[in-house]
């Protein structure tokens, strides 16, 4: 589990094609690392297999490959990390597990004054109803809050912090970024359309 607020950017140092997926070393500012701890690397969580002074390895799977940005990573590109929450830390964000629901294209970048507006595009139509005005979402693991919505589309607006702190102000038109919607909201959703399908199955929806 961890907050949405990355700790600082990290590099990436090598990538290597291991089985059907692949690893990732990453240079970091985190020390005293334990074998297996849950590390989010632009909001997706992965497993530290070792370590070797300033860096850490992970390994990617083909499923995780395949709905996140993680093979488009290049040697040098900047992360955000985030260690998993301990119990009793403040949650400055939103919960956020780290299991990303797939990949949202920029379609404008927009300066506001300090601030800076980013539009995104394709949303599946599956993950529509997850989106609504003022609620939260992850993208890169950066915990945000949704400025807009419309039909396959949504806005968030960074402030200077968090420019500073993470990757999302190197974003430019067509980029892609992980996304993972609020799974309160995902949660609460599915609950929902399980249930208004049962009552169709047992002719209830009359009822209402």
């Amino acid at each position: 589990m961890f907050s949405g607020i990355v700790d600082h950017c990290g590099q990436v140092k090598s990538i290597r094609k291991q089985g059907a997926g692949h690893a990732l070393e990453i240079k970091t500012e985190f020390e005293e690392f334990s074998r297996g701890e849950s590390i989010a690397v632009n909001g997706v969580c992965l497993t530290l297999v070792s370590s070797d002074g300033p860096s850490f390895l992970c390994e990617v799977s083909s499923e995780t490959a395949e709905l996140t940005t993680t093979t488009q990573l290049k040697v040098g590109d900047r992360v955000n990390l985030e260690r998993s929450l301990r119990m009793g830390d403040r949650n400055g964000g939103h919960y956020v597990l780290g299991h990303v629901d797939g990949m949202a294209s920029v379609r404008a970048v927009e300066p506001e004054g300090e601030y800076l507006k980013l539009v995104f595009d394709n949303v599946s139509p599956a993950h529509q109803n997850y989106l609504f005005l003022k609620g939260s979402i992850a993208l890169n693991g950066v915990s945000l809050t949704v400025n807009s919505v419309e039909k396959g589309s949504f806005s968030v607006l960074l402030v200077p912090h968090t420019l500073e702190r993470t990757n999302l102000g190197e974003i430019t038109v067509a980029s892609r970024v992980n996304v993972e919607y609020d799974w309160m909201t995902k949660a609460i959703a599915t609950q929902v359309q399980q249930t208004l399908a049962l009552w169709k199955d047992q002719g209830k929806t009359n009822d209402f």
